[in-house]
């Protein structure tokens, strides 16, 4: 049958592309290349989670394709500098907090002279991001991907110029192009990074020791993680955040007032609706001037380290689009339609570069999706239905509406709740802070939103944002069977409530 359907297809759009021609032949299991001479189908600018993702789609569908990248390892920012190497930070570090905190001696398992090695946590972490930067580099040559090092710019609709790091330079003639070059951090005005004592969050990814006292200028999700890690291993942290709330944008207000609660009992201090005006080094002291952002009473803040995590910027400078009458908007984004095709026809764009959350499974999604759209096939992406997490412990996570969003857009909505303290497994676990909050549509009983606290959050958020994809009740998740004893059973007890009122195991 899927032959019979592939042949179908493949009549409609007879004389069409040759990707087209390829993503045809790919469905029925059998890639053949149709390229000729040195020309390429696709030259995808930066290898990242969107940009090495959608390398290796379009490979698999028959298109001849060339990857540059500027760094020495593949992967991006993600892979190199971010996702990966804090995750292993926190992790690790996450099991050095329970034995310092006595929290291991609780569950009966008692030991002395602990002691943290740095150095050990920082390879550890190092060997997890070569690996995977490693594997990016096997799967290009399973793929037959050609992989350039150098910096891309584009020097034609249908040109990509690579200039490595001996000064040479290569010209690469494409079909088409696909900037995924991602996004660098946001610098401070007037504060000078160094990475070493007044570092980003690049250098808190690798400081040589723990600092005594660190601040760390903004709550939002880099920050609050990054600044976990440094507390958990011992070092005295206090956030400035210049808005009310911690977790940045699209957080649910209710989730970031117990978040904030949950992390200001472990030991971080929060200074809200205050910003930063200066950082001043004294010798191996820093002096953080800081003022009210409603009040203007000034203050100063004595620290050994500062962790600036304002936000990141899209990495679209010098990649030559004035060059090609491509113009980026107000905030350095690539202006893209809902194929991800910019103003250029045979130029396309993903991830931080777009409009959009900052997201690496966004950059990976739309990767995939742009190529096969290439290639001729539907291109759709629900951003309602991806979510976002935050890595501390416990960890939040969220897809769809917050209530703030349901009230402004004026949708009747309803709410169900479960805590993690009614909650068998979580028991069992001793690990309880936390909650599940749903909000579903008032007639339709339509899941809406989902908003979690709670050790596996970035696990369990997935169950919502399948549901949500395929336009479930809560009803629907409700009467879905949940193994016992999981947290999972959380998330199905908040959608029983939502929809019933009352849950089983809590009221």
């Amino acid at each position: 049958m899927l032959s019979s359907a592939v042949s179908k297809l493949s009549n409609t759009l007879r004389g069409g592309s040759h990707q087209a021609g390829r993503c045809l032949t790919a469905l029925n299991g059998s890639v053949r290349d149709y390229s000729s001479g040195a020309e390429n189908d696709l030259v995808v600018i930066g290898s990242g989670p969107g940009g090495y993702v959608a390398a290796i789609k379009a490979a698999q569908l028959g298109m001849k394709t060339v990857c540059v990248e500027k760094n020495e390892t593949l992967g991006g920012t993600c892979l190199n500098v971010g996702c990966i190497p804090s995750k292993a930070l926190l992790n690790n570090s996450h099991y050095y907090h329970m034995a310092k905190s006595q929290d291991l001696h609780k569950r009966g398992i008692e030991f002395s002279d602990l002691k943290l090695n740095l150095d050990t946590m920082m390879e550890q972490k190092r060997n997890a991001v070569k690996a995977l930067t490693g594997g990016i580099a096997h799967l290009f040559k399973q793929n037959k991907i050609t992989h350039l090092q150098g910096m891309g710019s584009v020097t034609g609709p249908n040109e990509v110029t690579v200039t490595k790091s001996d000064g040479s330079k290569e010209t690469v003639s494409t079909k088409n192009i696909l900037i995924a070059t991602g996004s660098e951090v946001t610098p401070f005005p007037g504060i000078e990074i160094d990475e070493k004592t007044i570092v980003s969050s690049t250098g808190a990814l690798s400081l040589e020791k723990v600092p005594s006292k660190l601040v760390l200028i903004g709550a939002g999700v880099i920050g609050v993680e990054l600044g976990s890690v440094w507390q958990r291993l011992g070092a005295e942290v206090t956030c400035v955040e210049f808005l009310g709330h911690v977790g940045g944008m699209g957080i649910d207000m209710e989730i970031s007032k117990n978040f904030q609660r949950i992390l200001a009992k472990q030991g971080i201090k929060f200074k809200l609706n205050t910003k930063v005006t200066g950082a001043t080094k004294q010798g191996e002291n820093i002096k953080v001037a800081i003022e009210g952002a409603k009040d203007g009473k000034q203050e100063e803040l004595d620290c050994d380290t500062v962790l600036v995590c304002i936000g990141r910027r899209p990495y679209t400078q010098n990649l030559g689009l004035d060059g090609v009458g491509l113009q980026v908007d107000n905030k350095g984004r690539i202006p893209v339609n809902s194929r991800f095709q910019s103003t250029v026809p045979s130029i396309y764009a993903i991830g931080d570069c777009i409009a959009g959350p900052m997201l690496a499974h966004k950059a990976e999604d739309e990767g995939i999706i742009c190529v096969e759209g290439m290639c001729g096939g539907a291109v759709h992406i629900d951003y309602n239905c991806v979510p976002s997490v935050i890595y501390t412990h416990p960890e939040v996570a969220w897809v769809g509406k917050t209530e703030e969003q349901l009230k402004e857009e004026g949708v009747e909505y309803k709410v169900g709740k479960f805590p993690l303290v009614a909650n068998s497994r979580a028991k069992c676990n001793n690990d309880t802070d936390g909650l599940v909050k749903i909000l579903g549509e008032k007639t339709t009983d339509r899941l809406l939103g989902a908003h979690i606290i709670g050790s596996v959050a970035g696990e369990l958020i997935n169950e919502a944002a399948l549901a949500m994809e395929y336009g479930a009740s809560c009803e629907d998740i409700a009467r879905v069977c949940h193994a016992h004893p999981t947290v999972a059973e959380a998330f199905r007890e908040a959608n029983l409530q939502a929809y019933f009122g009352k849950s089983i195991n809590f009221g």
